[in-house]
């Protein structure tokens, strides 16, 4: 029987062949989507992995007895000793530096002896006054002037950083060696004696890279969201010329076939379709493959090797998809294997039951129960919101059939137009096939609504408000690392020498510069809506830079609240007076330097330069406005990841509608012709065939967009204690383009209608 499967799906006339290349071609597309899809996953983890160096220090993995700067019995005991493998201690600090908004990973290292652990890129560790670069740094530093970038690293370039140590393609990345002395000195600077390899997504304590409860989640659920619509795709593949074959198979019955041989040659011809399909779905994944690379799912992009699939994957796909292609042709044909007069005798089926309708509130409900109970795990979370989005997807596949019935019944009761009344009652007769067609289409919309629901509100929630032009002017310098609520700071920087004031006033550009100083506690205050203030500052400085306000008239020094996040312009605010005089204030420790510019780059890439020369730390300056783009930066790349689920379920869903609505037409030819022997204009049957798809396409579409909403909302309030915020005019115009591309896709078929519908069909069958 196999033999004879093959023989049909292969040489069985022009119309079997026909049916092997689309069916082919059509799982081919959704393998490729399906394999992009994986590979974007692995690429996400190869690209994190990368990360893990960079939490050198960090962790309590690799870190000497001596811990960090500030114990300077136990450094010295430490570095004069060897750590693990024999490796000498080094001093470690990973840094971030940024240039014209682009962020720099910057490592700092001491050698304390000649067998120092070997961090991944390099074939030796810097000494002092040497560093390695990445190659996209490099390259930048040789088309800037030094004393805007290349100076911040002093020495001579020994070399390029390889691959391994670069997250990314463009990764700014500077590997710096100095000596144990400079670094003794530095906050958070420690003493190491390996390098972390662990990768930050399972590392609790790792504060450089990609957490996975934020984007492993997502990027699963997206993956989940995706398989359904190329399972829907397969089997309706696989269902082309379904009339045909089952009247075949029947016939075969009827002359002793059993029902297990009918099985066997369905399921040969569905598998070796799939077959093809599946081998030339890698063609695809390959053609896309570097396009996918450019995208910036994480805010980088990624090398074109990470996009890899693991053995298992292929194994998966290469099993499962033929494995789906039978399974969805032993459905197609279980009214045959039951009886083959069935089929001669085209019984109507049963009509569809409510109780497809309790996977779609299974799911609904599922999510309603994280608002009670919410799994504290990340894993937990996975499986928990998976089982609930698949649920749903599940359930309104399983119960549009039903919903088309019922709204199809109510439309029969109502209508007196032949056209309509043709469809709707067709429709009843048979709603699980009419909804078939719109099904990849209306599960597409649903996962677009919720994926953009959650975007729309997480990007209103976390969004900061923009500054204009003066955010672009203001770079600040963070020293203290916060307060605590008490006024005391976490700590401080040297007061500010008179010649780097001096130098940083000579640079064009520069219009003033405001040292911070913190009091040592919390004082009550009337300004700009702030209560408390743990920081004073000079009046004349402050005046130079306004977007942070002004001081009281009169007063030498004022209090100011903390402001210099640039959540909002304080220009207008006037700050009260301190009990300080200006000398007292210089000679305080500072806790930010902030300079005000005139937004070009030489003057605040000079200034940066110089600052962070004289004040180091693990988070260099920004400017207001790239501290705003960096807190944005998460939900560019889930804004990135919801474009990508709408631009791969579309595809597939428009496949699925075009496939379905041709074979809908091959498969209904003989009654058309009938009809049109009888009287009945061409002009009518068109109106019958769009009736019948859009019946259930704008009925379920429906369905659909409220499910997502509020399966949208559930997500928010469960896991972001977010609302669900009104979606934008884009969704609704996207939405009503991609109704009206699938009423276009139907209406490309309507031509066939004359070819197919002849009289000569009507006698030949």
């Amino acid at each position: 029987m196999i033999r004879l499967g093959l023989r049909l799906a292969v040489s069985g006339g022009r119309e079997a062949l026909l049916r092997l290349l689309v069916t082919a071609a059509a799982v081919a597309i959704g393998v490729g989507l399906l394999l992009t899809t994986l590979a974007a996953v692995n690429a996400v983890h190869a690209q994190n992995d990368r990360y893990a160096w960079f939490n050198t220090g960090f962790t309590a993995d690799g870190r000497t007895a001596a811990g960090s700067a500030g114990s300077a019995a136990a450094d010295r005991e430490a570095a004069a000793g060897a750590g693990a493998d024999g490796k000498a201690p080094m001093w470690w600090l990973t840094r971030r530096d940024s240039f014209q908004g682009r962020e720099i990973g910057r490592v700092d290292v001491a050698l304390t002896g000649a067998t120092a652990a070997l961090a991944p890129g390099v074939d030796r560790m810097p000494a002092a006054g040497e560093y390695y670069l990445s190659p996209a740094l490099a390259k930048l530093v040789d088309a800037t002037p030094p004393e805007q970038l290349g100076d911040r690293f002093g020495g001579h370039r020994i070399g390029i950083l390889g691959k391994d140590a670069l997250p990314a393609p463009d990764s700014l990345v500077a590997l710096v060696g100095r000596t144990p002395q400079e670094m003794a000195d530095l906050k958070d600077a420690a003493l190491v004696d390996r390098i972390a390899a662990t990768s930050p997504d399972r590392c609790d304590d790792c504060v450089v890279g990609i957490k996975s409860n934020g984007t492993a989640l997502i990027l699963t659920v997206a993956t989940g969201a995706l398989v359904f619509p190329v399972l829907i795709l397969i089997g309706t593949a696989t269902r082309l010329t379904a009339t045909q074959r089952e009247r075949r198979f029947a016939a075969m019955r009827l002359v002793g076939a059993t029902p297990r041989q009918v099985s066997v040659v369905s399921a040969v011809e569905a598998t070796a379709a799939a077959a093809v399909g599946m081998l030339l779905g890698f063609l695809p994944f390959l053609a896309v493959r570097g396009q996918v690379a450019g995208m910036s799912l994480t805010g980088d992009r990624f090398f074109t090797s990470d996009l890899t699939l693991t053995p298992p994957q292929v194994a998966a796909v290469a099993l499962g998809v033929p494995l789906a292609a039978a399974a969805a042709a032993r459905i197609a044909l279980r009214r045959v294997r039951i009886s083959p007069l069935g089929v001669s005798r085209r019984v109507t089926p049963k009509p569809p039951r409510p109780w497809r309708v309790l996977p779609l509130l299974a799911g609904l409900v599922e999510l309603a129960a994280f608002l009670v109970w919410h799994p504290s795990s990340v894993e937990g979370q996975t499986r928990g919101y998976l089982s609930a989005f698949g649920l749903i997807m599940l359930g309104l596949v399983l119960s549009g059939p039903w919903l088309t019935g019922q709204v199809a019944a109510l439309l029969a009761r109502r209508t007196q137009r032949p056209a309509t009344l043709l469809a709707v009652r067709r429709l009843a007769d048979n709603p699980t096939a009419g909804f078939r067609a719109v099904s990849g289409l209306v599960l597409a919309l649903l996962v677009m609504t919720a994926t953009v629901g959650i975007i729309t509100t997480m990007t209103a929630e976390r969004g900061r408000p923009e500054g204009g032009r003066q955010f672009d002017n203001v770079l600040v310098n963070d020293l203290g690392g916060g307060y605590t609520p008490d006024g005391q700071v976490k700590s401080t920087g040297r007061p500010v020498p008179p010649e780097l004031l001096d130098a940083l006033l000579a640079v064009p550009g520069v219009r003033g510069v405001l040292p911070v100083h913190p009091i040592g506690k919390m004082v009550p205050i009337d300004a700009g809506g702030e209560t408390e203030a743990a920081q004073t500052v000079d009046c004349r400085q402050l005046e130079a830079v306004r977007v942070f306000g002004h001081c009281a008239p009169g007063a030498a020094t004022a209090y100011v609240a903390y402001v210099w996040a640039g959540f909002r312009d304080y220009s207008a605010v006037a700050w009260p007076a301190a009990p300080y005089t200006a000398e007292q204030v210089a000679a305080l420790p500072v806790v930010k330097v902030v300079v005000g510019t005139d937004g070009s780059q030489a003057a605040v890439e000079r200034a940066r330069t110089m600052v962070d020369a004289a004040y180091p730390a693990v988070r260099q300056s920004l400017t207001l406005a790239e501290g705003m783009k960096l807190s944005g930066s998460e939900l560019k790349g889930y804004q990135q990841l919801a474009n990508v689920v709408i631009l791969a379920t579309f595809p597939i869903a428009g496949c699925s509608l075009a496939v379905s609505a041709a074979a809908a037409l091959g498969e209904r030819k003989r009654p058309f012709s009938l009809l049109r022997l009888t009287g009945v204009p061409l002009s009518m049957l068109r109106r019958v065939v769009l009736m019948e798809s859009a019946v259930p396409l704008l009925a379920v579409s429906a369905v659909a967009i409220g499910v997502g909403l509020l399966a949208a909302d559930l997500f928010l309030r469960s896991q972001l204690e977010y609302t669900l915020h009104a979606l934008g005019a884009a969704y609704y115009l996207t939405v009503a383009a991609g109704l009206t591309a699938a009423l276009a896709v139907i209406g490309a078929t309507l031509p066939l209608l004359r070819r197919i519908t002849g009289p000569e069909t009507a006698r030949n069958e």
